[in-house]
Parts: structure tokens; sequence; C-alpha cells
């Protein structure tokens, strides 16, 4: 079947599932695809709609198992008329668990034919010096990788007359899924609402965090005021601060950060489903 264009559709307040999507869309030979970042609350306020000539790949990382809350709510606004769809998620090296399927059950419903899946390794959020859990990834070889992808996936296409003959996708995860009864930080339920973030003499007030954080939990007049029941745990503000202001204070993400550390350090490789 003929592709008329790709669409990159993402959620990714470090850049990790950014860079993953990036890759696959590299791969497929679109340079000028069209992105639409949806990490930031402006950029949830515009919605989607794609034919059966457009590619759409769409990535997320994995919240405990799940596609995040905000992402999904975007998703379902999505209008899709039998668009071929690529399932991406990043998970910092632990699990995936359903948010693959999960992502695919979404933009089914939403109209697309889904037709590959791939969990990819990115650098864990609550990743430090201390407890780096896959620090610097997705790194050089998970970008080939993606590209690769890519390329398979444009041959899978190539290979059928139109979407409504691509093969149904059976990619891993159970329904119900595994944490059906509190989806994370999703509207209306409560995870954990901590104050987990440590600001140091050395933040200059200049902003940055605040630009970036998905949720607007940050006073952008006052970088030390932070909307712990809004506040994600992505610690994009951690990530994007040019003076290391902010860290993890000891406590229960501290913990979290430990634990997936001692447990999951060895280094785990790309999966995908084509």
């Amino acid at each position: 079947m003929k592709i008329d264009s790709v669409k990159l559709v993402y959620f990714s307040p470090t850049a990790t599932t950014q860079a993953v999507v990036r890759g696959i869309a590299r791969g497929t030979g679109y340079e000028n695809a069209e992105e639409l970042d949806i990490t930031r609350p402006a950029a949830r306020m515009q919605s989607l709609k794609t034919s059966d000539n457009d590619l759409l790949i769409v990535g997320v990382p994995v919240y405990l198992g799940r596609i995040p809350a905000l992402a999904d709510e975007w998703l379902r606004t999505l209008q899709a008329g039998n668009t071929p769809a690529v399932c991406v998620v990043v998970y910092g090296n632990r699990a995936f668990d359903d948010a693959l399927l999960e992502l695919q059950d979404v933009l089914s419903a939403r109209g697309c034919r889904p037709v590959a899946g791939a969990a990819f390794i990115g650098q864990h959020s609550f990743s430090t010096a201390a407890t780096p859990t896959a620090t610097g990834r997705p790194d050089a070889g998970d970008l080939e990788q993606a590209a690769v992808f890519g390329q398979n996936i444009l041959k899978k296409l190539e290979a059928v007359l139109s979407a409504d003959q691509i093969p149904a996708l059976s990619l891993p995860g159970s329904r119900p899924y595994r944490m059906e009864t509190c989806h994370p930080y999703k509207k209306g339920t409560v995870f954990w609402n901590v104050d987990f973030i440590a600001v140091s003499d050395a933040c200059t007030q200049c902003g940055i965090c605040g630009e970036g954080c998905p949720v607007g939990a940050i006073d952008p007049k006052n970088s030390r005021a932070i909307d712990t029941e809004s506040c994600i745990t992505c610690c994009a503000c951690i990530r994007s601060c040019p003076e290391h202001a902010k860290t993890i204070k000891p406590g229960i993400v501290m913990d979290a950060s430990e634990r997936v550390y001692s447990l999951h350090r060895e280094r785990k490789e790309p999966e995908y489903f084509v």
C-alpha cells in the first residue's frame, strides 16, 4: 500500500521517547515526518485527524506498567480513518507489563490499524548518579535498531494493498490490565502524592523547569513551589535544570530508585512485534 506521509505523536518529558520515535521515522525514509509532541499542556489542546494513507507512529513512556493517563486522555480524541499505526512504549529497564497492549487497544478504538509494536529502553526517570538505571538509553545501538524497525514496518506495508489487509497484531500483555483499578496519575485516583524534589540554593529561578513540566506543576515565578498533587514524578524538572539544583529527596521515590537499580541493572534490549 502507498503511504503519503508519516505522522509522529509522542509524550516524552525527558526526550527518551522522542528520540526512539524519531529513530523509527528515520528508518521509514520519511525525513519530513510531521511531529506532534503532546508533552506540554498547550499541545494537548489540539487534536489530530489521520487517514488510511498516513503512517502514524505513537510513542509513550511506561508508568508502572501502563501508558500515562495524560497521553491516554489525549489519544482518545484522535480521529483516525483506518490509519496504519505503530505502537511504541519506552520503559526504564524494569518491564513494560501491559503498556504496549493498552496502547494498541486505545489506538484500535480510535480507528487505527496497528501494524507493529515495540518496547524500547530509556533512562529511568528515577535514575541518579548513585542509582544509574539505564543511563544514556536509548543509545546509538538502540537508535540503530529503531531505524531497522522502521524499515521493516515499510516492508510489511508494501506487502499489502490496503490498510484493510493488515493482519491482526498480537502484542504481549494482560486484559484486564494488571493496574486496572488504579491507573497511575489518572484524575480521581491516588497512587502516590509525595513531596520528593529538593531544590538547592543553586537554583537561579530561570524557569526552565516550569516551562518543561508536562502538567504545569511548577510555579513559573517560583521554581521552589511545586504542586505535589499534580506532579507525575517524571523528573523532567530534575533533568532539565542547567544548575543541577533539583534532586530527589530521601523518601519513597529515592527508595524506589534504589530498588529499581538493585533489581534491574542488567541491560535489556528492545523488543519488536511486526
